[in-house]
């Protein structure tokens, strides 16, 4: 048994908090969206806040690569090698914990149901050791990714201000709201080379939602295009740690404090029913 497994255990018994779970997701590949993952989980980390970041983008998951490191056991070590939750967990830069997705396994909702109700169990206890758990989900939308975002307490959305990537993200968002008449969205305009632009973006897919589906999203924040995010992966390093100063850097910075304030003002109150007994509903229906 490793000292940081056991650490966590103890971590778990000694609290009683319940974490916020947030889904982070795109309407498609290549806007961003787990490098944003990664950097926002450090931002809230260097806040003092107690973060998990879970790589559920199972087989195409690349948390490891832009931290440049390789994690010992994935989720994949979980599930077929009867490690526990807390056994797989790496701690990365800045002491983030972070749960690799690892590649040889499907959907974690093609499980059966002995397996299914081990995570659930263990995933409940990880709930109480952080404030938030941080799910980066695969790009797009699938019926087993569904459930999985119709759980969370909120989901964040990265868009680009490409006309393709605004589009799949309405998309992605129209099918969630079919399913859950109160979800809150938050949205994050990545890659936008001009404030203004940004903005803009942000004002198209919120004035389509507001028309179409009767929801008023939230702007999260706006990450500029900046050349030192490119720079960073090919370092394997994240860019609020390998250019705290650059542009992309301070508005990640920006972009944490104004989430952790948000839950402050709104005194966020947990929902009734806890993701955890959402997430085995979810689970239960689709048998």
């Amino acid at each position: 048994m490793n000292d940081q497994a056991e650490r966590l255990r103890e971590r778990i018994k000694a609290l009683r908090t319940q974490a916020k779970s947030i889904a982070i997701m795109s309407g498609k590949g290549g806007v961003g969206k787990s490098n944003f993952s990664l950097n926002f989980s450090l931002a809230l980390k260097k806040l003092n806040k107690r973060v998990l970041l879970f790589d559920l983008d199972i087989g195409m998951g690349n948390i490891d690569i832009l931290i440049g490191e390789s994690s010992r056991y994935s989720i994949v070590d979980f599930f077929e090698n009867q490690q526990s939750l807390t056994d797989i967990i790496t701690t990365g830069p800045c002491g983030l914990d972070y749960i690799s997705g690892g590649t040889g396994l499907g959907t974690i909702f093609s499980l059966n149901e002995e397996k299914f109700q081990r995570f659930i169990d263990e995933l409940g206890l990880l709930f109480k050791a952080y404030d938030f758990v941080i799910f980066d989900m695969g790009a797009g939308i699938s019926e087993d990714s569904l459930r999985f975002l119709l759980s969370v307490d909120e989901i964040i959305i990265i868009t680009t201000p490409e006309p393709t990537s605004m589009t799949d993200a309405y998309s992605a968002i129209k099918s969630i709201c079919v399913n859950h008449e109160t979800m809150q969205f938050l949205i994050v305009v990545n890659r936008a080379f001009h404030h203004d632009v940004g903005h803009s973006t942000f004002d198209r897919l919120s004035t389509t939602m507001t028309q179409f589906l009767k929801r008023n999203p939230t702007l999260l924040g706006i990450i500029p295009d900046d050349s030192t995010i490119m720079k960073a992966v090919i370092n394997q390093n994240p860019f609020l740690l390998y250019q705290p100063n650059s542009q992309a850097s301070k508005a990640i910075v920006r972009i944490s404090k104004e989430y952790v304030n948000r839950q402050e003002l709104n005194n966020f109150v947990q929902e009734p029913t806890p993701f955890i007994l959402k997430l085995k509903h979810f689970f239960m229906k689709g048998r």
